[in-house]
């Protein structure tokens, strides 16, 4: 017999993905909107050490584009945790999920540009 706040054997495991999904899209959201902020200094930074040396370089047109990345990935994330469904729940979280993990990419491809930018 099981007890009235227990849920059925069936509906453990998409319970648990659900939750799974959400606890995903909370880390995203918050973490993905501190990296557009770190993107835009990034990019400060990087025109300010451009004006004292006169050189150019890619890294700043790159931060740019990672910041719209973390900015979808910070948007789909959010309305993952208001929509209702489950499919457009999992459908806005691979979103989140697959842009993130390509802003980070980016960034990392960026730092190495401005470190070697910087030290020549």
């Amino acid at each position: 017999m099981t007890a009235p706040h227990d849920s059925p054997p069936a509906a453990g495991p998409r319970r648990r993905r659900t939750a799974l999904d959400e606890r995903t899209c909370r880390m995203i959201c918050p973490i993905a909107s501190a990296m557009v902020g770190v993107c835009l200094t990034g990019i400060g930074l990087l025109h300010v050490t451009i004006a004292m040396r006169a050189r150019q370089t890619v890294a700043d047109d790159l931060l740019s584009v990672d910041a719209l990345l973390f900015l979808i990935a910070t948007l789909s994330s959010y309305f993952a945790l208001r929509v209702q469904g489950i499919a457009r729940l999992h459908w806005l979280e691979r979103i989140a999920d697959a842009t993130f993990i390509a802003a980070m990419l980016l960034l990392t491809a960026a730092c190495f540009i401005i470190t070697y930018a910087l030290n020549r």
